[in-house]
């Protein structure tokens, strides 16, 4: 279980990291608790449609009969850490800033940012990840992600207050996912037996 939580973490982290630099950018332009709660339901509801997209696509991945098969999943984050790595990210302020003036309701407006920000990586990550999951274990990644999910938002509450972390992150976070997310693609690679049968074969 605690290896499972585990990988749950690192996932979440994974995708999350940049999104806490745009959630400091979000709190930097609200000011009560009523729009406080509308950003932490707006991240959950933007979360909860990224992940259940990703368990559908899991869910119908599962119909592949050899596991090794599924395990070439795992090609895509090592993809994603290395094209962030060589091209860098895209600049998502304009994002933030074009979304958050809306005149839809706050929340709706942070789903939006949420899926249109965090989108690619978190389906790109999730799907091989859920793939290699049993369904106890499922539920487990759910409730760490949620828990995550809330403690991200305290973070980037807290952090907005503290602009020499908002500039750390600014300037270390693309390296730290783009190792994440290689890590993540190798795992997913080596538990499910595909790097073995290349070696195999080779």
């Amino acid at each position: 279980m605690g290896r499972i939580i585990l990988s749950g973490v690192t996932a979440y982290v994974s995708t999350s990291i940049d999104y806490l630099i745009i959630l400091m950018l979000i709190f930097s332009q609200t000011r009560s608790r009523k729009q406080r709660l509308a950003v932490y339901f707006g991240d959950l509801l933007g979360t909860g449609i990224l992940v259940l997209s990703a368990i559908i696509l899991a869910f119908i991945l599962h119909l592949v009969p050899e596991t090794w098969i599924l395990g070439l999943l795992g090609i895509i984050p090592v993809f994603m850490g290395l094209k962030l790595l060589i091209k860098g990210e895209e600049d998502t302020d304009k994002v933030v800033h074009k979304t958050l003036s809306s005149q839809r309701s706050l929340m709706i407006n942070v789903a939006t940012i949420t899926i249109a920000t965090c989108g690619a990586d978190n389906i790109g990550i999730y799907v091989p990840f859920f793939v290699t999951l049993s369904p106890s274990a499922l539920i487990i990644v759910l409730f760490t992600f949620l828990v995550m999910l809330t403690l991200f938002f305290i973070a980037g509450y807290s952090l907005v207050k503290v602009p020499i972390i908002a500039a750390i992150l600014e300037k270390y976070s693309r390296w730290i996912t783009a190792a994440i997310y290689i890590l993540i693609g190798l795992s997913i690679m080596v538990e499910s037996g595909t790097l073995a049968k290349f070696v195999a074969i080779f």
